[in-house]
Formats: structure tokens, sequence, C-alpha cells
């Protein structure tokens, strides 16, 4: 108080940082008219307005200490505040002051701590709040038929492996004590071209590392070839590759849909326009809290970016765990997760099938409830394709979801606010009229963006065998351009945890 600044310190890896504030940069107070008294003493009445909130304070300066629980909030050097009213429905009033015999400060070096600004503090309580754990950092997806398949024994977590001629980055993760008791859990990408000039297909995806029966993943396939992965046969007898669930084999868990815009900071400097501040880089974040199996001990998580560039694109991923703060309830449940059915094609640069079996036939895959399962929903999650005018990527198309011969779910998946990310497409091609490619409207994605899942209750659905059946209205091919739908299905919920 005699310095007249408040000294705000904050511990964060293995550091201690401070913010130095002066009293005459706080916030000022507006005089109110209806004084108190509080714990005998008569309060003076001041109110702040603070990012459009109403705080009202009350405060006297007969007391021999001096402060205030909020430190933006101090009405002078010689208050100490005795009540606060936040927008006029939270309260925090003093019921005693009471002298503390030898205080021991929390931080006893202060004077060696690191002294950061406004903005640098606030970035650094955000940070300390929730963990992140960092999967790849900067790692190349590109297509590289050179690139040698590691061998299973010698797969060990922590480490990065390339699969699919390039185009798949695999890490084995463990399940951290944060992880199991996480209040929410964000997938944060970040793409750049590395000299891929094109939008491209993505996945960010999980394979429990704990097969609980299962024989087969998809990372049996990247190890030793689509041929380990169960053939899905439609009515025109063409094969699709590890699509469906079945008894000896899951697909992975897709956590994250997304696309890569059109050549993103490689071609920035290639394709200059006035007013055009082309962005840096592409962050996509999603909340996957549902799709993380966290009673595993190990998960594998990778990254798909399906293109044939030597030099492809640079990601960057991370898991952000928010912690939960009601400790009570933690544990009470265990996460239900079943992937049904995926056609993303992971391994498209291995030779893996489109998924175009929707203008011939339909996707049905059998599933047994093992028992009820608490608030149970499908993640529906579909992406239409097919080049030019009149390929299923720019024409609407049905999609219906049946189970036990039901309808459950019926949309036709469209995006028309692709022209919100142009800034992140520099190398999209500029039509006659005015449009650029990326401009387009499409079915449910846009270069740069993110498709979340559609959320389907099930809540109907008993214990037993259920069959489910996806109906896409798929159009019919056109020359060299062959229309597929990307889609995947997820069964989520809650079972009852028998521990406690």
């Amino acid at each position: 108080m005699k310095n007249s600044i408040n000294i705000s310190t904050i511990a964060f890896e293995d550091k201690i940082y401070k913010k130095i504030t002066p009293f005459d940069s706080l916030p000022s107070p507006k005089k109110e008219e209806d004084n108190a008294v509080i714990l005998g003493y008569n309060c003076e009445h001041v109110s702040f307005s603070y990012f459009s909130n109403r705080i009202d304070i009350w405060y006297t300066e007969k007391t021999i200490p001096k402060g205030t629980p909020n430190s933006n909030y101090l009405p002078n050097k010689n208050a100490l505040v005795l009540k606060m009213v936040f927008n006029g429905n939270q309260t925090l009033v003093a019921n005693a002051i009471t002298k503390v015999k030898n205080p021991k400060p929390l931080y006893t070096d202060i004077g060696n701590a690191f002294v950061v600004n406004q903005s640098e503090f606030e970035e650094i309580i955000i940070k300390s709040r929730y963990d992140r754990i960092s999967i790849f950092e900067n790692e190349n997806i590109n297509f590289d038929p050179k690139r040698t398949i590691p061998k299973e024994a010698e797969l060990v977590p922590d480490k990065v492996y390339h699969f699919s001629n390039g185009s798949v980055v695999l890490k084995k993760i463990k399940i951290t004590p944060a992880l199991k008791n996480s209040k929410a859990v964000f997938a944060k990408l970040i793409t750049k071209s590395n000299g891929d000039a094109y939008d491209r297909t993505g996945s960010v995806f999980v394979i429990p590392a704990k097969k609980d029966g299962v024989l087969t993943t998809i990372l049996d396939a990247y190890l030793y070839g689509l041929n380990k992965l169960p053939v899905h046969i439609d009515k025109n007898k063409k094969e699709y590759q590890g699509i469906v669930k079945e008894n000896s084999y899951a697909p992975a868990i897709e956590i994250l849909s997304f696309f890569t815009p059109f050549g993103v900071d490689y071609y920035n400097s290639k394709r200059k326009i006035n007013n055009y501040n082309w962005a840096k880089e592409v962050v996509y974040k999603q909340e996957v809290t549902s799709l993380i199996p966290t009673e595993e001990d190990e998960i594998w998580i990778g990254v798909f970016i399906g293109n044939y560039d030597i030099g492809g694109h640079t990601v960057s991923l991370e898991l952000d765990v928010h912690p939960a703060i009601e400790r009570k309830n933690l544990n009470t449940t265990v996460k239900y997760i079943n992937p049904l059915f995926s056609t993303v094609n992971t391994m498209e640069m291995s030779g893996q099938n489109y998924g175009g079996l929707f203008a011939n036939d339909t996707l049905r895959v059998n599933f047994e409830l093992k028992e009820n399962i608490k608030n149970l929903q499908l993640l529906y999650t579909t992406t239409g394709h097919g080049g030019w005018g009149n390929g299923d990527e720019f024409v609407p198309r049905m999609n219906k979801i049946f189970i036990n011969g039901e309808e459950v779910f019926k949309i036709i998946p469209w995006r028309t606010d692709c022209a919100t990310y142009r800034l992140s497409n520099p190398a999209s091609g500029n039509f006659l009229d005015g449009l650029s490619s990326s401009d387009l409207s499409r079915s449910n994605w846009c270069p740069g963006t993110l498709t979340p899942p559609y959320i389907i209750p099930l809540s109907q659905l008993q214990k037993g065998n259920h069959l489910i059946e996806i109906v896409i209205e798929q159009g019919a091919n056109e020359g060299s351009s062959t229309n597929h739908w990307n889609i995947s299905g997820i069964l989520v919920g809650q079972l009852d945890n028998i521990d406690n």
C-alpha cells in the first residue's frame, strides 16, 4: 500500500511470475449515496463498471488493514473493502477482521520473480488452469513412398511414426490422471501448407491400445497392409476395406473431421492481392471429451491428410485438458465408446477405396448393446465429395439413418458459409464471375474448416442386438469424377462404474 502499487504473483511451470499494477491505473469508481454499517464500520458505497458488469463496493478507511478481495476494485489506497456485489446477484461480505500471527507469504522469493505485463499475466493465469498434452509439433504429412514402415515390436509410446506413404502420423500416449479426471477435453489442431496447394480431407482419430476382444484395428493395416482389414462388398461386388465394425474388427474413433485450406502459409507470398491479408495458419479446435477412452492406460492418436504432394502439410496437435472442479462426482460413471462405421479412408495413399457404395447400396451394421447405456447418442459425421459441377461435393444430397427399420435421423448436410474463410485460402482458384473456389457451398464442409458431428439421441435403445442402416442419395459418377461420402458413426454414453 505504501508504494501505491499492487503486486500479483503466480507460479507456473516451475517459475514465479509477478505483475505490478499502479493504483492510479485501476478502474475508477462512481460514488453512490447509500452507505452501510458493516462490522461496526460506517462504509461508503461506490460502483465500478467493468466489461459490461456492475460491481458494487462498500469500504471503510477507519481500519489499520487495507485491501480488497479483488485487486481490480480498490476505491483508494486507504480503503478496506468489506462488501462486494456482482451484478446485483452475487454477494461477498466480511464477517470478521482477524489479525494473523506470523503470516507466511505464499511465495518467499518475490524479488526474483519474472516481471510480466498485464496481458502476459492474463495468459499465464489461463494456461495455469488446464493441462496441455502435446501430441505432434510441426510434423510433416506428405506423400513419400520411400518411407519405411516401422516394425510392430519396435513401437514405443511418445514417438511419432509415419504410415501409409507418409499421409498418416501416429503416436501412442499415456492416459494421464488429468485426462481421467477431466471435465472437458479439446483437440487443437494447427495446419499449414508445406507445398500442397489444394484443399484436402483430414481426420484426427484414436485407436485404443487395449483391444478388448477386437483382433484387428487400422493399426494392423498400417503395419502389415490393407489385406489385414475385413472387406465389405456392395451390391455391385465392389470391395471396401475396414469400414464397419465386425466381431473381430473395430474402426478408428474419429475425433476431428477437418479440411485443409488451399495452400495457407506456403502460397501467401506467391499470390499477393491488395487488401487480402492471408492467414498464417488454420487453427481447428473442438471438444472431444466423450470420444477419448480414458479408461485405457494408453491410446494411439493419429492425423491423416489425403494428398499426393511431396511437400504436403505441416500439423501440430495438442489435447487441452480442463479439470473437473466438482470432484465429488468424479469416477461415478465410465465412458461408453463404440465406433460402428467409418468410410474415412485414412489409407487412401495405400489403395483403400473411397466410400462410394451409397449409389447402389445401403450401409448396414449389426451391433449389440451388452447393457443399457445412459445418455446413449450416435455421433454422425458426414461430408460429400466428387468434383466438378454435378459432383456430390457441390450438390445437396439427403442422408437418412434407420435403426431396427425405424427412421431416427435425416438431413441434407450443407455448408453455405465457405466464403467466410477466404483469407485462409491463398491458392484457391478465382473465376470469371468473381467467385473463388473456396467460396462455393459444399456438402457439409469448407476448405479450412472442421465438420462437427450431428448428435442423435438414442435413449430408446435397450440392451440387445440392433441394426443401423445409412442411406445416402449419392449421385452418379461423372467421367473421372467419383462421388463418395466420408461418414463415421460412433455410439457414446455412460456406464455405471461398478467400483463405486
